[in-house]
């Protein structure tokens, strides 16, 4: 969660930094550079600017106090807000380069806290394209004409997108997976509720950002509730790609709000950008879907 903490500390370090630099000026004054009544004004902001530390200080105790309680709350209530809210339903999950292992276990979590039976589908990209090969591959087979040259990696990675959150039988799957996809666990023949995307390498170039601009958008378009998902402070900026395809975004998957966050966008939940980051801005969570229904009519 965000903490006001740092930047009350962050006033109080400066109100420190003023009073030594007045301090050194009453010394000065001491020594006859300045008169008595300049050095009866710069003692009168000393007694200021104390108190204005003594204030931060007293609002950072409060802030620190305050950010215990809600933590505490969110421990207690996140049971209570993602329970059941995926009972049933089957997530896919796309990694965009290799399933980094921290990031499948934060979604794996999420899933299940929510009711999920885990990920049921799992694709990995091979990041950067292979994109010699797959003009190879393309110009070989006329049923791929369309996506020959430059113009047609878009397009590609567009159906392929749709292709990869349909599931289903598909030409186009079994064509370019053995090229596109460096991990796939799950099969494709039962249909999903929703998709998890997240990027574990850094920004693309070339072919290969023209490739996942068109996957992005191809992920969307198949109809399902898309979340990208990230990790506070990430130094890998893929939120905003996200949500540029129209993705709901997550940016702190590695945090309960971010789970609880994932969880009700899957269930339901406004689109939205929620989280942390200045990205964020739609909110820490998106509002409660409708209740989950009690248990045998309860």
């Amino acid at each position: 969660m965000f903490d006001l903490r740092y930047h009350v500390a962050s006033l109080a370090a400066v109100f420190v930094a003023l009073i030594v630099g007045i301090l050194i000026g009453v010394g000065l004054s001491g020594r006859g550079f300045v008169s008595d009544s300049e050095r009866q004004l710069l003692e009168a902001r000393i007694t200021d600017l104390q108190e204005r530390a003594s204030a931060a200080e007293s609002r950072v105790t409060t802030l620190s106090a305050s950010q215990k309680a809600a933590s505490a709350f969110i421990e207690r209530a996140y049971p209570a807000v993602v329970g059941g809210r995926l009972a049933g339903k089957r997530i896919a999950v796309v990694f965009v380069g290799s399933a980094d292992a921290g990031l499948r276990t934060e979604v794996q979590t999420a899933l299940t806290d929510g009711g999920a039976p885990g990920i049921a589908r799992l694709r990995a990209l091979r990041v950067p394209l292979a994109a010699r090969k797959l003009a190879t591959i393309i110009a070989a087979r006329p049923a791929l004409a369309g996506y020959r040259g430059t113009g047609g990696l878009a397009d590609l990675g567009r159906d392929f997108g749709t292709q990869l959150a349909l599931g289903g039988r598909s030409t186009l799957i079994e064509l370019l997976a053995p090229t596109l996809l460096e991990e796939r666990v799950g099969n494709d023949r039962k249909p999903i509720d929703g998709v998890v995307v997240v990027r574990s390498v850094g920004p693309q170039s070339g072919a290969t950002a023209t490739f996942l601009t068109g996957l992005y958008a191809g992920l969307v378009r198949a109809g399902l509730p898309t979340v990208g998902v990230g990790e506070k402070g990430d130094a890998i900026p893929a939120i905003k790609p996200f949500a540029a395809a129209g993705m709901s975004t997550v940016d702190d998957i590695d945090d309960r709000t971010g789970r609880a966050a994932l969880v009700l966008l899957l269930a339901g939940a406004e689109r939205g950008a929620y989280g942390v980051a200045a990205t964020a801005r739609d909110g820490i969570v998106p509002a409660l879907p409708a209740a989950v229904p009690a248990a045998n009519g309860g």
